[in-house]
């Protein structure tokens, strides 16, 4: 009976040595290929990056290493202009990992791969709206962020092409004589684009509008309330001649 004792508690001493062998080198193995990882993002291999990334956050969900892993994923997808999958990833972070020390340049990146995504002006602009309202939620909760600046900066351009939107569709429904349409595209930069350069371009054609619509009345005061900003822009001119030539146009109607 002893000698079998012995046997299985050397069995025992062996099995646990083997176990904690095998956890030693696991972990050993997921921090060689998180370096590796890292390695082969700075050398911009980036496929080879993302399935090393991929492969630490199989083996090291919810580990320290894991976490990092899954920003790094995002990093590799975002410098190999696969921006949406990059925002799934970082997202992943910000959800899961909110202590990450990666969150903030993560929300970061979201609003600079939604704006990269953004297309121009006269196409679809989803990812313009969308970068607008993550870049505004990241100026929320960091206010004190270094990147503010940066953020700031890319709001005024995203807005701009919103603006210009707008303006250019109002110009389109000029050309189509539907000015009612031309009234709400050039009204929608008034009153929601106002810090845009498009603003006095919308004033100036708002009047030509009204005008053309054979609302001079309105016209005139429209012409009157911003006649400061008009003439200040060398515009003030165009949009009083307009008035004139429809105010002529309709007396010889009557």
């Amino acid at each position: 009976m002893a000698v079998f004792k012995v046997i299985n508690i050397v069995t025992c001493v062996v099995i646990g040595l083997s176990c904690a062998g095998s956890k030693i080198n696991n972990e050993y193995s997921l921090k060689d290929k998180f370096n590796e990882g890292l390695k082969n993002l700075d050398n911009e291999k980036y496929l080879q990056a993302q399935s090393d990334f991929k492969f630490v956050l199989m083996r090291g969900t919810g580990s320290d290493l894991g976490d990092d892993a899954q920003y790094f994923l995002g990093e590799a997808y975002f410098r190999n202009e696969e921006y949406l999958l990059a925002v799934a990833e970082y997202e992943k972070l910000t959800r899961k990992m909110g202590f990450s020390p990666f969150v903030e340049d993560a929300r970061f990146k979201i609003c600079e791969a939604y704006r990269i995504e953004s297309p121009k002006y006269f196409h679809d602009q989803e990812y313009t709206r969308k970068a607008l309202e993550r870049y505004q939620e990241f100026l929320d909760d960091f206010p004190q962020s270094q990147l503010s600046e940066d953020v700031l900066s890319s709001i005024g351009l995203l807005r701009a092409k919103l603006a210009k939107k707008s303006f250019e569709t109002g110009i389109l429904y000029m050309k189509m004589e539907e000015y009612e349409s031309a009234k709400i595209s050039f009204q929608i930069v008034i009153d929601e684009y106002y810090d845009t350069p498009f603003l006095i371009w919308s004033q100036k054609e708002m009047i030509k509008a009204l005008a053309k619509n054979r609302e001079i009345d309105n016209a005139e005061s429209f012409l009157l309330v911003n006649e400061e900003v008009l003439l200040d822009e060398n515009m003030y001119l165009e949009a009083k001649e307009t008035i004139d030539s429809m105010k002529l146009l309709l007396s010889k109607e009557q």
